[in-house]
């Protein structure tokens, strides 16, 4: 893990509380669709910052960080849809949407950043 790098920390702490999530919702709530769609989008966001760890320019970097990001606000959508139906509870569902919108957040303002300076 890099340790240099808060955005990725952030993301990949995030991700084992999304792997937990995905673990609790498969074996207690015995529901497989909507986790394994959270399990995808929540664990992308720190696999595609890994790879912006090596991009080989400003736009690589940039487009990286951006589909980091698209991937936090798929994993809100399915945050929000688990909740809404039953599956996840109000607890566990702010406090997760709380880690993913710190994250996105961050991402944000490295987009905003990287864009400004390609310009």
């Amino acid at each position: 893990m890099n340790k240099d790098n808060p955005a990725f920390e952030k993301a990949y702490a995030l991700a084992i509380r999304v792997v937990n999530a995905y673990k609790h919702l498969c074996g207690q709530k015995r529901e497989f669709v909507l986790s394994k769609q959270l399990l995808r989008s929540g664990t992308s966001i720190g696999a595609n910052l890994a790879e912006a760890n090596g991009a080989i320019s400003v736009a690589d970097l940039s487009a990286k960080v951006s589909i980091a990001y698209k991937e936090s606000q798929e994993t809100k959508y399915w945050l929000n849809l688990l909740k809404d139906t039953g599956y996840l509870e109000v607890n566990a569902f702010e406090s997760l949407y709380a880690d993913v919108d710190e994250v996105a957040a961050i991402l944000f303002a490295i987009l905003k950043k990287t864009r400004i300076n390609k310009l």
